[in-house]
């Protein structure tokens, strides 16, 4: 196996060199730049991870981010997700989480001390959806040992309700979190990944290179099963997790997606395992699934062999209608890209797509599917950074801060990285974790904000992704939960059709934007949007102009409209 792997990365590094001379054509037509506004936007938020001599796994995997609409106004706000200590008290009731509100001219103003949000532990990352339908967005934080559920006051508040709706986890080590409506009631459960069963009492010690003291390897500690709630609709939830066919014990969950990747209605959930086989939990209706990664051909790496899964994401790469997946990995392993091949099969596309050339020399956390040039072609990008903080001690080739990749897809599925020619944003190198995508300037292009490990975070500012034009889509759901989770939206555009979903949750430990964001090129007009909802009711829409913001209200059409906001 390890002859296998070895051929594998030499010959990956052959047609990465191949591909260099093939690069020059992306080069010139990048015309995207990314800059670092989160200093004079107002974010100055820095992760505390809490290093200390001990080596406590957690204090390396963490810095959650997620771009939610908090007060309803459409303009998307910022939550960063902070750690603590587990040897410094001062440190870890300092520890606190940050909520900044969108002040509508590119700037921010902390508003956590009127939030409500108080400190919750040693956290991790969170999601965020309405799941109790009052039309406020709601927030869940992950963490060690401890989890909260913040319900939106509707007042610019939040109240921990955590211990009322009966989701505050298992007093165990949980990483990302996710919301779908697994049964298409209208309101949407909860999908938790817990991963090892570190404590403190029982930190293991471990080496590398000589017997320098590192960070250990997941498998020195138990996998944990993952939970899923079921909303009771009345505020609370039920762990569900054995009755829905999801309770696993072999599975060391880092990141999670709902998606419907067989076009069937129902919402599916992928998980990505942490050096064990990735679940893929196929809804077989009434919210119970079966696992079927390995029949997928998605559960494993292309050489058959678990790889160190970390983030997620779910999206159509090439138009075809059906959702493929990304799962992000260590270093000398690639990321692995899985296409959609219909009747519930996958494949392993990781080198023909480019991504497996791209991604070699990186660890990766934190990723998402995102047109960031507003050309119709979904392209991705992926937050890196080591895992081990000495790693320079025994390893010279590679360093614990490393730069983010931003792959673009030239329309097939094939990706290259323009990471280096996308402007400063993308030649920062940092330990980063989360990434999540949305429009914080309502511009027309997505932005990206990057949570990193012990460091600032990073507002990335997409300066030239609205030259092309480009639609967004608010979908507020009446049979369907409020947010419209789980909605289907198809748009025809030049006869081509792109297909997104509402999603709530995914990359590691973050969330994107609720709104959807279709680029359009260099179209003025849309000549169809459809929207099938988890009620199984369609709306649809004709000829739709270009360069505005839609509310589309189920039943009803749409609701709202305004311009997107001029540079």
């Amino acid at each position: 196996m390890r002859v296998v792997r070895l051929f594998g990365i030499i010959a990956a590094c052959i047609i990465a060199g191949v591909m260099t001379n093939v690069s020059s054509a992306w080069q010139q037509n990048a015309t995207v730049v990314f800059s670092n506004i989160a200093a004079q936007a107002g974010i100055n938020f820095k992760h505390d991870n809490g290093a200390s001599p001990q080596k406590f796994m957690p204090e390396t995997m963490g810095a959650g981010a997620l771009i939610i609409d908090y007060d309803n106004d459409g303009w998307p706000d910022i939550f960063l997700v902070n750690g603590g200590s587990f040897v410094d008290s001062k440190v870890a009731t300092a520890a606190r989480h940050r909520l900044y509100h969108n002040n509508r001219n590119s700037t921010f103003t902390d508003v956590t001390a009127a939030s409500g949000i108080g400190v919750s532990g040693f956290a991790m990352g969170g999601c965020s959806a309405d799941y109790d339908n009052d039309g406020f967005p709601d927030l869940y934080v992950t963490g060690v040992t401890s989890n909260k559920l913040y319900r939106n006051n509707g007042k610019g508040g939040f109240i921990d309700f955590t211990a009322n709706a009966g989701a505050g986890g298992a007093g165990v080590w949980s990483s990302s979190c996710a919301f779908g409506d697994i049964d298409n009631d209208g309101y949407v459960d909860l999908f938790v990944t817990n991963y090892v069963d570190f404590t403190v009492d029982n930190n293991k010690y471990c080496t590398a290179g000589g017997g320098v003291r590192t960070y250990c390897h997941p498998n020195v500690y138990h996998p944990l099963p993952s939970i899923l709630y079921h909303n009771n609709g009345d505020g609370t939830f039920t762990d569900i997790a054995k009755e829905a066919g999801v309770y696993r014990t072999d599975g060391n969950g880092l990141g999670v997606v709902f998606g419907d990747y067989d076009n069937d209605g129902l919402t599916d959930i992928y998980v990505a395992n942490d050096s064990v086989p990735n679940f893929l939990f196929h809804n077989k209706g009434k919210g119970v699934f079966e696992e079927v990664g390995f029949r997928a051909g998605v559960a494993v790496g292309a050489e058959g062999r678990p790889l160190a899964g970390m983030g997620t994401d779910m999206g159509d790469i090439n138009g075809d209608g059906l959702l493929d997946i990304i799962v992000t990995n260590l270093d000398k392993e690639t990321h692995s890209l899985f296409r959609n091949m219909g009747k519930g099969l996958f494949a392993n596309v990781t080198f023909e797509s480019g991504v497996g050339q791209a991604t070699l020399p990186f660890v990766g956390f934190g990723t998402a599917f995102v047109d960031y040039d507003n050309d119709g072609d979904l392209d991705l990008a992926i937050a890196t950074g080591d895992i081990i903080d000495n790693v320079k001690l025994f390893r010279d080739n590679t360093s614990y801060e490393q730069r983010n990749l931003l792959l673009q897809n030239d329309g097939s599925g094939r990706f290259h990285d323009v990471g280096p020619i996308s402007g400063p944003g993308f030649a920062l190198k940092k330990v980063s974790r989360t990434l999540a995508v949305g429009d914080l300037d309502n511009d027309g292009d997505l932005d990206i904000l990057v949570g990193n490990n012990g460091q600032t975070a990073d507002l990335l500012r997409n300066d030239g992704g609205n030259r092309s034009n480009a639609l967004l889509i608010r979908t507020v759901g009446s049979k369907s939960n409020r947010d419209g989770i789980g909605a289907r939206l198809k748009l025809t555009v030049n006869g081509k059709v792109l297909l997104r979903y509402v999603k709530a949750g995914s990359s590691y430990q973050g969330q994107n934007d609720l709104r959807v964001h279709f680029g359009l090129g260099s179209a003025r007009m849309a000549e169809r949007l459809e929207i099938l909802w988890p009620s199984g009711s369609i709306d649809s829409l004709e000829n739709v102009e270009a360069n505005q913001i839609l509310t589309i209200s189920e039943g009803r059409g749409v609701t709202a409209k305004e311009p997107f906001r001029k540079n």
